[in-house]
């Protein structure tokens, strides 16, 4: 292994997060790895906002269904996709992605909390002051861990086939 692929194998979503500040270097590098990642046409139709503070992340927890612990992580990411641009989604869903092992590969931990498609998208958009023509594509809640784990996946046995699919 390498050190990419140890930071890819060694990130996992997590909830709980000690109440530590994150430096504003790490931040910035990370929002460098986000702006780097693969784009259609290098279109870049992505725009992050960096939410520390507490209020703030309150309100987010609040809406989002599936992300009541972003209140008590020390900041919080916002991508947000321009809604014209065909690819938008899966551009903002790498940059997200390089977001997320920018900052493990700093120590810092994170959750990827859903945003496209998700009734409270667009309260989140108003709250945060962000344009119409964006359109919320993720939240990712981020910190120091309260407490270290490992997590299981599934065997490389059952998520690949070479070639063909052929079913046992």
């Amino acid at each position: 292994m390498n050190i990419v692929t140890t930071v890819i194998k060694s990130r996992h979503s997590v909830r709980n997060f000690k109440p530590d500040p994150v430096n504003d270097l790490v931040i910035k590098d990370a929002i460098e790895c986000a702006a780097h990642a693969p784009t259609a046409m290098n279109l870049q139709p992505w725009l992050f906002g960096i939410i520390k503070n507490k209020e703030m992340l309150s309100k987010i927890a609040e809406l989002a269904d599936h992300g009541k612990f972003i209140a008590i992580s020390p900041l919080c990411f916002a991508i947000f996709g321009e809604k014209k641009e065909t690819y938008y989604l899966e551009d903002c869903c790498a940059a997200t992605e390089n977001l997320i092992l920018a900052l493990q590969a700093h120590g810092i931990t994170s959750c990827w909390v859903a945003g496209e498609k998700k009734q409270y998208a667009e309260a989140i958009r108003k709250l945060l002051g962000v344009p119409e023509n964006y359109a919320l594509v993720s939240i990712v809640a981020a910190g120091y861990p309260a407490e270290i784990s490992i997590v299981n996946k599934k065997e490389m046995k059952n998520l690949v086939f070479f070639e063909e699919f052929k079913k046992n």
